[in-house]
């Protein structure tokens, strides 16, 4: 899936010039004026990353940024800011309220799609199109494709996102609410345990080729995607 980028700029031509560029690049993309229906897009859907104007109308993009890192459903959203402002302590400023990065104005569309793709890969690797590998399990975003060796493991889209997101955070634990938010979106409400059958269905796919027990079940806790065997007081417990 295309990482989802909302650009909150008030100048007309500088959205569509960024919007074309992130299309070009695969991304799919969202546009707000101002803080207002920034807010209301944000509360719709969780963007993967902000690209954020500093000088906007009202509410400015420092103010809107400080609202967004108050709030736990938003805080982790990268965000880049854009402004004309090139003085150092503006750029200090910015990163001090929790902007992820600063591009100054007029800037390169080629510097602010490297800029993206390097934030999306620091903290949201699952929105990159980079192939994913771990001991001969491979996924390409591009092609859609799982593999192990030779065989191709065929998945449905849900399992798919699922697996993509375990193997760019491996080790962790996840609970099942966690991994709604994170695979499903937190604006999508289904039951915790939805979690539970699709995590059986990716499971099932994996054990044609052998890879079904590095998704494991924490005690208490969650799902990890891990190639170390669990001890055996944490394996398949029900949480």
């Amino acid at each position: 899936m295309a990482a989802k980028i909302l650009i909150v700029e008030d100048e007309a031509a500088i959205q569509e010039l960024i919007t074309y560029n992130l299309q070009q690049a695969g991304y799919e993309s969202v546009c707000a004026e101002n803080a207002e229906k920034a807010l209301a897009l944000i509360n719709a859907a969780l963007p993967d990353l902000i690209l954020l104007d500093w000088m906007l109308p009202g509410v400015s993009g420092i103010e809107l940024a400080k609202m967004l890192r108050r709030n736990e459903r938003t805080r982790l959203i990268p965000i880049i800011m854009l402004t004309a402002r090139t003085q150092e302590a503006d750029k200090v400023a910015g990163l001090e309220i929790g902007a992820d990065d600063y591009i100054t104005k007029p800037f390169s569309p080629r510097e602010l799609i490297a800029r993206i793709n390097a934030v999306l890969r620091r903290l949201i690797p699952e929105a990159s199109d980079e192939v994913v590998e771990m001991d001969g399990l491979r996924l390409d975003p591009v092609n859609h494709r799982v593999t192990a060796g030779n065989k191709e493991i065929e998945l449905g889209p849900t399992e798919y996102r699922l697996l993509h997101f375990m193997m760019t955070h491996t080790e962790r634990v996840y609970s099942r609410s966690q991994l709604l938010d994170r695979v499903w979106g937190d604006h999508v409400f289904v039951e915790e345990r939805t979690v539970d059958v699709h995590i059986r269905r990716l499971r099932k796919a994996l054990e044609l080729a052998g890879k079904d027990e590095w998704i494991q079940t924490v005690r208490g806790a969650g799902y990890r995607f891990s190639a170390i065997a669990l001890s055996p007081k944490d394996s398949d417990v029900e949480i």
